[in-house]
């Protein structure tokens, strides 16, 4: 059992029986229903989880009395800068409660990289932005407390495909100089697997997650993919400050498989860094979360991306 998911009044400071938004409507309609708050958020890649990182818990599982769950939709923003943006919009669909599946477009604005490409090679990129499709499938291995086990945490794992829609057409660009540094393909798959145990026994309730990825992917994907897999470390911890209310720190691995292009000028396909975000969530409603983070993603495209901030949000039908 966890806070995303079952009554938890010791785990959330609130009264006996209630959920971390049931003070604001106790009595309501839904809450007789089972609609539990709309938590965890919705992860840029379409999976349950932060704004990087994952959840072992699932999005939206069905209800008390539904034969399968309700579907949720995100959306996400966070400016790079130099132009550069990404954009996410996720949906997630949990067809009972311990399977979800998700799909994740996400779109990274180049900003000013194809004019520095341009300075520095004379040849012009015919893309602006690149698509990523993420297309998610996780199971949810064990239950929180299960076999009557206290100390057992959520267990899920998931596979996810991965499809980049433009990095080709900028390697032909280039005349291949993406495929000469290691980033091969247009697609890829990611395993993870993830551990999430909720610690009611501190002053405040304390949430932390753990997990591991195998991935060819740059910057996600959205960089392309290499030829071979990099396992990588990535998980997050989160505190319940009040009810409504939870921060967020996370930190995720990112893969180095590729030669670096580098100009007389600066990079211009650079070195990634490993991420980490300090993150705010609030619930609104039973519905609706909302989120803000400050991002630290270290060399992303021809510039680093330090100190940046984002918004996240989710619906939950």
């Amino acid at each position: 059992m966890s806070v995303f998911e079952t009554p938890a009044a010791d785990c959330t400071g609130v009264s006996a029986g209630s959920t971390p938004t049931e003070a604001a409507a106790p009595d309501s309609a839904q809450a007789r229903a089972g609609k539990q708050p709309p938590l965890p958020l919705h992860q840029i890649e379409g999976n349950g989880g932060i704004f990087s990182t994952l959840s072992a818990y699932i999005v939206n599982p069905p209800r008390n009395g539904e034969a399968v769950g309700r579907p949720s939709i995100g959306f996400a923003y966070v400016d790079l800068g130099h132009g550069q943006n990404l954009v996410a919009l996720t949906l997630t669909e949990s067809p009972w409660k311990r399977l979800e599946l998700g799909y994740g477009w996400n779109r990274l604005g180049l900003g000013d990289l194809p004019l520095a490409i341009k300075e520095a090679t004379t040849v012009s990129i015919s893309r602006t932005d690149v698509h990523l499709h993420n297309f998610n499938a996780r199971l949810q291995l064990l239950r929180e407390g299960g076999f009557d086990r206290k100390w057992i945490p959520a267990v899920t794992a998931g596979v996810h495909y991965k499809h980049n829609d433009g990095i080709s057409r900028i390697n032909s660009d280039l005349g291949g100089a993406l495929h000469s540094a290691g980033i091969a393909d247009n697609n890829g798959v990611d395993f993870t697997l993830y551990g999430s145990k909720l610690f009611s026994q501190l002053p405040r309730p304390v949430l932390v997650q753990l997990g591991g990825r195998a991935t060819k992917g740059v910057w996600n994907g959205l960089g392309g993919f290499t030829d071979d897999y990099g396992f990588l470390f990535e998980g997050n911890v989160v505190v319940f400050v009040t009810g409504n209310l939870a921060l967020a720190a996370e930190y995720r691995q990112q893969p180095n498989d590729y030669a670096p292009i580098v100009s007389a000028g600066g990079p211009l396909v650079g070195k990634s860094g490993d991420w980490w975000t300090l993150d705010a969530a609030y619930v609104v409603s039973r519905h609706l979360t909302v989120a803000a983070g400050y991002g630290h993603f270290g060399g992303v495209l021809n510039h680093d991306a330090n100190g940046v901030w984002g918004i996240t949000t989710k619906w939950e039908f």
